[in-house]
């Protein structure tokens, strides 16, 4: 028996299983790397489109608010109904820190004009772009920061042929309420 083979031989073969092993140990790290990528891009999904279904909501109310009877409990059934705060909280979970701040920020200007959608506000009263266009602004930064996290190109308003995120160049309502109509 030639011991120089059977060494040659045995270390080819551990060389095979360590290459093997390793390979096996990126690819698992890769899928768990997607997997978590994917569960981000769906808890950021989640969150905008529960955001978006509480807006339109409280846009409605606002349009119909009187005859609307308590406009304080339907705009909060409007936050619950959306399930804005279990996506709220999936964000929390698995969000960067910079897109769970942004989110909470456009969280917070949601419930501000939820707060003025309860009160009453119409939808062409100046309390309610007081709390909506500071809202809007929010969800176009809270849309910057998830396409900067995923290595997206950067929006800016210009791309749009807007002067900012928050519309208020846009609507004809605070156009004409500061005489630029």
């Amino acid at each position: 028996m030639d011991w120089g083979t059977l060494v040659a031989t045995a270390s080819g073969a551990v060389i095979a299983i360590a290459g093997t092993v390793l390979a096996d140990h990126l690819r698992g790290r890769r899928e768990d790397d997607r997997g978590h990528l994917q569960r981000r891009r769906d808890a950021y999904i989640a969150f905008i489109v529960a955001a978006g279904v509480c807006h339109t909501r409280l846009r409605q109310i606002a349009q119909d608010s009187a005859g609307n009877g308590d406009l304080d409990a339907a705009s909060r059934a409007v936050l619950a109904d959306a399930g804005i705060y279990d996506v709220r909280e999936r964000l929390f979970i698995d969000a960067t820190a910079t897109v769970a701040g942004a989110g909470q920020a456009m969280f917070e200007r949601l419930r501000a004009l939820r707060h003025v959608v309860a009160t009453g506000a119409g939808l062409s009263s100046a309390a309610f772009h007081d709390a909506y266009h500071p809202y809007l602004d929010t969800v176009w930064r809270y849309r910057a920061a998830v396409r900067a996290e995923l290595e997206a190109t950067a929006l800016s308003p210009m791309d749009f042929g807007w002067d900012s995120w928050d519309g208020n160049d846009r609507c004809p309502l605070c156009r004409s309420a500061s005489g630029d109509a």
